[in-house]
């Protein structure tokens, strides 16, 4: 495949031919930055994992460079940075068993012009050697806004397939926010109890994160566990490890639907469910005209 970045690059982990690796792909995830596939994506992970009738398929958008850094990755130039990320993903799709590994290398600000064609576009040639079942990518609710250009770039791909090749379900992942906020049902469930140790290894092996002054390995074990803990305030757990995730599947369906208006009607649903909350356990006004602050 050939993509507009000349620095693009397609890892497969296997060593298959990259037209195979491509094609046998049944969960595809498109994110924003290295480690974010690791941090969102984990249920398809799993679920492909020493399997050889479903397999995963990573694309990572940016090129890393702006990543923070500290300890031993103080001094770090940009360039290096790129490059030590590069090779903290491949490791990571060796770990995890992914069929493919896709490095498209645009720059966060190219992804951010809605303007641009060229990374829809090698958005589009993915889907199209791929024909995922399932596409994940950054939720629309994120506050990372390269996160929510690459969802909103993916969302554009996605509408450009004949409907015929469109994947079964679309979802938005965790990243930046969680998506504890949203009514439970509007949120897709993902089941992420199994192979602790292999979601531990997966987000260890991004040591220029970690050890470069982001735990993001503890954060998002911790999310996943709190998720699972807090989903349910009347019953015991029903698992150990739980991640969320915002259908996005209706804006294939539905054509005329935009990601704001389906964002805002989500928002709407949360803001309901708490003002209903709130007038059903008596909450007072405060009277027009005056203060309810205690003197």
């Amino acid at each position: 495949m050939k993509f507009h970045q000349p620095s693009a690059e397609i890892f497969i982990p296997d060593g298959a031919p990259v037209e195979e690796a491509l094609a046998r792909t049944t969960h595809l995830c498109i994110a924003a930055h290295q480690d974010d596939v690791e941090i969102m994506a984990a249920e398809p992970i799993l679920s492909c994992f020493q399997r050889r009738d479903q397999w995963f398929t990573a694309v990572i958008v940016t090129d890393g460079r702006g990543s923070p850094r500290d300890g031993i990755y103080a001094q770090t130039s940009d360039e290096d940075m790129r490059l030590i990320r590069f090779k903290e993903q491949r490791k990571a799709a060796v770990v995890g068993e992914y069929s493919a590994l896709i490095f498209l290398d645009y720059p966060s600000k190219a992804i951010k012009d809605s303007t641009l064609e060229a990374p829809v576009a090698d958005l589009l040639a993915i889907l199209q050697a791929t024909h995922p079942q399932q596409v994940y990518t950054h939720n629309l609710a994120d506050k990372h806004d390269t996160h929510v250009a690459v969802a909103l770039r993916t969302l554009s791909a996605l509408r450009r397939l004949p409907v015929e090749q469109h994947p079964q379900r679309v979802l938005g992942c965790e990243v930046w926010r969680g998506l504890d906020w949203m009514e439970d049902n509007d949120k897709v469930v993902l089941d992420v109890s199994q192979h602790e140790n292999l979601q531990y290894a997966l987000l260890g092996v991004f040591d220029s994160q970690i050890a470069g002054g982001k735990r993001y390995d503890l954060a998002t074990m911790g999310r996943r566990r709190a998720n699972a803990t807090y989903f349910e305030s009347h019953g015991v757990d029903l698992s150990t490890g739980m991640s969320f995730a915002m259908d996005l599947t209706p804006l294939l369906q539905q054509p005329q639907l935009s990601p704001t208006e389906l964002t805002l009607t989500l928002i709407q649903h949360f803001q309901e469910d708490v003002l209903k909350r709130l007038q059903r356990l008596g909450e007072s006004p405060t009277p027009k005209g005056g203060d309810s602050r205690q003197h």
